[in-house]
């Protein structure tokens, strides 16, 4: 580019409009960039103390330049200060403390020095331009799918040159085993694009489901209209990926319509995906019969559905259980994202095994707990009570008509199952009181002593301990790994429990949120109450002094009228 100080208003015009035109920014800001240029490089030739402007007309390319200086009646900086005397001989009229111009002579001729800092400042005041254009040109492109040309690999990043900007692969966001070559062509899915001093720092990604998705919106027409919808979307990438997919036309079936004529359409995400084996499956709003469909290939026997732990035990035949679980426990795994919840899988003869511990676990504690005999405790259990709560608080008419029970004798059971609930929150109130938990926390709604006695292990013994902690923190459910196999015989195993998946203090309780929330403003409801009490103190204390002037100017007035 022409040193600006060198050309004329033609060639500084010129100058502005092909700058603004390769960068694709406003002229305005190249004009702008090229006015501090010239400030600057004035104020190197008649002094950095100088407050010195220019202007350049957009239109003309006329240059203007001066200096403002104070008008004073006793100069103290001869760089931005006159006297009355000069200022009248610049500007008519002027008083002392107006801020008046004083023109400076055109510059013909800086020297190379000025020029090349005069370049410096436009090369910085365009590239903040550009930068910002090409964030506000991509701030709003997250979840679009790009194409760019791989420029090149560094660090197992893959930097993707994407026309008037640049974005990165990380190495987690490719797919495995995949080679990235300078020069190819790649498609990636917009993640995220955050504003950087060096730039827009665009994050793409080829391992994300909804990569997956959007290739499926652009091979299959009904998905882009909204025909098809998929549901959810899971990803093992570069090796296995599943689909859950609805129709919202009964006459489309929204499986067939992925595949396409001859698995056509779907080939065409399997090879973008770098052969990456996709299993497509109808959506169900019966979670039941969506986990029988994800677990596909493998034939589900039984399904068992436990909500408030979030976690779905499949029972499959012997057969089947390696097919269910898959290599590594890639089949379950898929699954379970795909269901967003945890599956157990297990054989027919683990299913009765763990029925059978439970059975007996329970008919014992029936048996200890409401003090009867062996047949009548298997009795409630093969009923379906589990806890001693269910068969406290049902209604009489329940329970009296299990066979071979009647009126009196469900009026005992509950009796007695209520009195051991008693000695158990007795138990637990005892225990808390030995933890050193106030008696406060036990005033606070849904907590019952055996919640207080966790929270006193977990170290929460005061109002402040509890009020400190976030409702997650408090009742977030533990997330636990789903059960798998390393190999068809092995035992089972689970991953490292990972930080986010620890869960809340009271998690294991099923506490809702609306709960959670009404425990954690309960405790801290004592310090609004502190701040009242302090702001009324202070409108007493406030008070207090417009009385005690009162009473004096009253006996004041009492002693004169006496006089």
């Amino acid at each position: 580019m022409a040193s600006p100080m060198s050309a004329n208003k033609a060639e500084l015009l010129a100058i502005a409009n092909a700058v603004a035109s390769e960068k694709m920014i406003d002229k305005s800001i190249v004009i702008e960039a090229l006015e501090e240029a010239i400030q600057k490089a004035a104020r190197a030739r008649f002094g950095q103390e100088n407050d010195i402007r220019a202007k350049l007309d957009p239109q003309t390319g006329d240059l203007r330049l001066w200096r403002v200086v104070e008008v004073v009646e006793e100069v103290e900086d001869y760089f931005k200060q006159v006297d009355l005397e000069q200022a009248q001989k610049l500007e008519p009229g002027s008083a002392v403390g107006d801020f008046i111009v004083d023109p400076l002579p055109a510059m013909d001729d800086l020297g190379r020095i000025d020029a090349q800092s005069a370049k410096q400042v436009i090369f910085q005041k365009v590239r903040d331009a550009e930068r910002e254009r090409q964030y506000e040109e991509f701030k709003d492109r997250a979840g679009e799918v790009i194409t760019g040309v791989i420029k090149s690999v560094e660090f197992g990043h893959v930097i993707v040159n994407l026309g008037r900007a640049e974005g990165v692969i990380r190495r987690d966001q490719q797919i495995p085993r995949e080679a990235a070559r300078v020069g190819e062509r790649v498609r990636a899915l917009i993640m995220k694009v955050e504003r950087n001093n060096r730039g827009p720092q665009i994050f793409l990604s080829r391992a994300h489901p909804d990569f997956m998705r959007k290739l499926f919106a652009q091979e299959v027409p009904e998905i882009y209209d909204g025909i098809i919808e998929i549901k959810a979307a899971a990803r093992d990438p570069g090796s296995r990926a599943k689909i859950g997919v609805i129709s919202h036309d009964s006459s489309i079936d929204p499986v067939g319509a992925c595949v396409g004529m001859k698995g056509s359409r779907v080939q065409a995400v399997v090879q973008e995906l770098q052969g990456e084996k996709i299993d497509i499956i109808p959506w169900s709003e019966d979670t039941a019969t969506f986990v029988v469909n994800a677990l596909q290939p493998a034939t589900v026997s039984r399904v068992v559905l436990d909500e408030d732990e979030g976690r779905i035990e499949v029972v499959v035949p012997d057969d089947q259980l390696s097919l269910a679980i898959g290599r590594r426990g890639q089949n379950v795994r898929l699954a379970s994202q795909l269901t967003d919840s945890q599956i157990d899988i297990m054989t027919e003869e683990e299913a009765s095994e763990k029925r059978s511990k439970e059975f007996a676990a329970r008919s014992k504690m029936f048996e200890e707990e409401l003090d009867v005999d062996e047949t009548l405790s298997q009795l409630l259990v093969a009923e379906g009570f589990a806890e001693l709560e269910e068969v406290a608080y049902v209604q009489l008419e329940e329970l009296a008509t299990i066979e071979g029970f009647d009126e009196e004798l469900a009026e005992e059971l509950q009796s007695r199952a209520q009195e051991a609930l008693e000695r158990q929150e007795a138990a637990y109130r005892e225990m808390r009181r030995e933890l050193g938990v106030d008696d406060a926390l036990a005033e606070i709604p849904h907590l019952t002593e055996e919640m207080l006695v966790v929270l006193g292990k977990a170290g929460i013994k005061d109002l402040d301990d509890l009020a400190d902690l976030a409702t997650d923190e408090l009742i977030a459910k533990k997330r636990e790994a789903p059960r798998r196999r390393n190999n068809a015989d092995g035992p089972p195993v689970r991953r490292p429990q990972r930080e986010q998946d620890k869960g809340g203090v009271l998690g294991a309780f099923g506490l809702t949120e609306e709960q959670g929330n009404e425990i954690i403003m309960a405790a801290r409801a004592h310090w609004f109450e502190d701040e009242d009490d302090a702001s009324a103190s202070v409108d007493e204390e406030e008070a207090a002094p417009a009385a005690d002037a009162s009473d004096v100017a009253e006996e004041a007035a009492d002693a004169e009228s006496s006089q």
